[in-house]
């Protein structure tokens, strides 16, 4: 103790007058700058995420702070914490040596290092130390170490500090960034923990109450131990008589006073959404995390996310959230062995209006609950997506109708067909399989000739083999990569595979949504875009990426599958999902191999959906089954998925403007006759072999 006393005396202990003796070479480095970032450190703060229409989804924070200015806070909280923590704040300089010298006295009688003599300069230099240190527990348990070294380092910032902010600064500063239990960080969260209400609201006895926790805050819990926290408060209440701050009636008063605690549990991350709003944000912590507009490495971006104190202003339609969350979980219920999602955008835009899915956002398994986002890619914390089947198809038929074909064009399209050799964009792909592997349609009647229109209706799968034949894999290829899908949901790079054009390569509903979304929109591909505005606590806007939007294929292309998937939903395989009002759709069926997926994918001119049924790890044969309390023989795309885009649809539209589908004009075929005229010859009857690839 004398040792350390007299180092004080030496150098430390009179700031006021000049003693800065430990700006000498032999103390330590030279303390002549404090960098502004340590007078007012970057707290981290509990950023808030809303939908479009300014409504909270959620609050995250890696600590839950908010920082307000002194004008916020309660006098009768600045003046408790300076009472119980360094009375003479105010009077002493960054060193309070009367403090000290008293401190060392105690300490000697008792023989215990039982008082200490920090000031609050002194505590909010430490409280900045362990900020800085963030989750490294190393730096963390450095910046607490009491060692003498640590003691005239934390010193000779403060002094410096005393010299370039005023006290209230200081204290203010203080007040922002020391911790106050339960995972409060600063009064305004303490305050809004503990008692329900701003701090500038508090009477003086809560003021007290908070102030008095800060030297223990799990001794002082006013949850756990209630009655130390009583006594706590009494203790401050009497010191700020002592200081003259309160009358003794004024501390009578107080100390009457029960605790009147409004004690609010931590709720923090997306597991506190509202229902069904959870997979989303957890969607928005990823395209943060991710995207080099806020951060050029990944190790910038956690650290833009942790630090928080951010309105994160987001595309989340409510209304259409409720529409897309009611569909599937009316349709599917949470226990049945599928699940269902759905996700919906705006054409145009590239705006995620809505991200549902039957299983609840949470941990716990036994009541079915999932943190893996079913409607995106594994690496927006989704799973490896599913076979999207005949959804697919339409992406051929853009990709033929840019190289020059008609919507005309005419295929032999047999019942069954061995898949053909086929131009890749890297050589050729040959079918060299023994037996040749087969493709067939879904029933022994459909066989060709057929033209685009009633092939796409009746979802004709050789029809589809033969386009892509004749235009190539490298087109088709090409053609998905211009809509946005340039690997599978998984990450793995897509296969140029015949089997390609009917849906075999994994696909998330987000991925399918916006594919449809381009069709509505005229074929402009617009990037998936969740986050319309960021602006920090204290209202700077952060740029936020744009949707990059740009022309994937011509407006007349975008006409003819306008028509073509139109007429799926007129007289093809999704014709009874009509919507209310007699609004005019496209969409498109799909069905993975041994029915492990069903898919419905349509539009309007301002709506597009996407919605996947199936089992959550994609190994549920839906067959011979019952889904939402329905039996299925076998689940098509048209009756499993189909009726929860029509129901989600529905609910999303009403009151919303009926609007029209630019078509084209494509003149229905001849009466059929037959296939060997039609200009391609089916091939042999094929060996036998297993089927490849989804149906209807």
């Amino acid at each position: 103790m004398s040792v350390v006393s007299g180092a004080l005396l030496a150098g430390v202990a009179l700031p006021a007058v000049g003693a800065f003796g430990l700006t000498a070479k032999s103390t330590a480095e030279s303390f002549e700058d404090i960098p502004g970032e340590f007078k007012t450190p970057p707290l981290t703060q509990a950023t808030q995420i809303f939908d479009a229409k300014g409504g909270l989804i959620a609050k995250v924070y890696e600590r839950d702070r908010t920082v307000i200015p002194a004008d916020q806070m309660s006098p009768f909280m600045r003046q408790a914490q300076v009472d119980i923590e360094d009375a003479r704040f105010y009077e002493h300089g960054a060193v309070d040596l009367k403090g000290v010298l008293r401190a060392a006295g105690k300490n000697a009688e008792s023989g215990t290092a039982s008082q200490g003599a920090s000031t609050l300069t002194q505590q909010y230099v430490k409280n900045v130390n362990v900020e800085k240190a963030g989750e490294d527990q190393a730096a963390v348990l450095e910046a607490q170490r009491k060692t003498l070294g640590r003691k005239i380092q934390e010193l000779k910032v403060a002094i410096k500090l005393e010299e370039e902010m005023t006290k209230d600064e200081i204290l203010t500063n203080y007040l922002n960034i020391t911790f106050y239990g339960h995972g409060a960080y600063g009064v305004e969260a303490a305050s809004q923990r503990y008692f329900g209400k701003s701090n500038k609201d508090l009477t003086v006895a809560e003021a007290a109450t908070l102030a008095g926790m800060v030297q223990n805050p799990s001794l002082y819990d006013p949850v756990r131990f209630p009655e130390n926290t009583v006594k706590r408060r009494n203790v401050v209440l009497d010191k700020m008589v002592e200081n003259k701050h309160l009358t003794a009636d004024q501390a009578k008063e107080a100390k009457a006073a029960p605790l009147g605690l409004q004690y609010r549990e931590p709720q923090n991350g997306c597991i506190t959404a509202q229902a069904g709003m959870g997979f989303f944000c957890d969607y928005v912590r990823h395209a943060v995390k991710q995207d080099p507009a806020f951060g050029a490495s990944a190790a910038e971006r956690k650290r833009f996310w942790d630090q928080g104190g951010l309105n994160i202003y987001t595309t989340m339609d409510p209304d259409k959230q409720a529409a897309a969350q009611n569909a599937v979980t009316t349709k599917v219920k949470v226990t049945d062995s599928v699940s269902a999602a759905a996700t919906m955008m705006e054409p145009g835009t590239g705006k995620i209006l809505a991200m549902a899915q039957t299983r609840p956002y949470g941990l716990d398994a036994k009541k079915n609950q999932t943190v893996v986002n079913l409607n995106v890619d594994a690496a927006m914390g989704g799973g490896n997506g599913f076979q999207p089947g005949s959804t697919f198809k339409p992406i051929v038929a853009a990709a033929a109708m840019e190289a020059g074909l008609s919507p005309v064009t005419e295929y032999s399209s047999p019942n069954k067909l061995e898949y053909p050799t086929m131009k890749t964009c890297a050589g050729t792909w040959k079918n060299t399989d023994k037996p040749k592997t087969v493709v067939p349609n879904e029933s022994a009647s459909e066989k060709g000739p057929y033209q685009l229109k009633e092939a796409m209706a009746r979802s004709i799968n050789t029809y589809f083999v033969q386009m892509e034949q004749e235009i190539g894999l490298c087109s088709v290829k090409q053609m998905a990569n211009k809509l946005g899908i340039t690997t599978r949901a998984s990450g793995k790079p897509l296969d140029e595979v015949p089997a390609m054009a009917l849906g075999v390569e994994e696909m998330s509903p987000l991925t399918m949504a916006n594919v449809y979304a381009t069709f509505a929109a005229g074929g402009k591909y617009c990037a998936p875009t969740a986050i319309n505005k960021i602006t920090t606590v204290d209202g700077k806007d952060v740029a936020v990426p744009a949707a990059n939007c740009g022309q994937a294929f011509s407006d007349s292309t975008a006409q003819v599958l306008n028509t073509i998937l139109n007429g799926v939903t007129a007289d093809g395989t999704g014709s009874a999902l009509n919507l209310e009002g007699d609004r005019q759709i496209a969409g498109k069926t799909g069905t993975s191999d041994k029915k492990r997926a069903a898919w419905f994918s349509g539009y309007t001119p301002q709506l597009a959906t996407s919605v996947w049924l199936g089992g959550p790890a994609g190994g549920v044969e839906m067959r011979n089954i019952t889904i939402g309390g329905k039996h299925f023989s076998e689940v098509f795309g048209a009756d499993g998925p189909g009726p929860i885009w029509q129901l989600a649809m529905n609910l999303a539209l009403r009151g919303e403007p009926k609007k029209s589908l630019k078509m084209a004009d494509i003149p229905d075929p001849a009466p059929k006759t037959d296939p060997s005229a039609s200009g391609s010859t089916p091939p042999s009857a094929p060996p036998a072999t297993t089927p490849a690839g989804p149906q209807h």
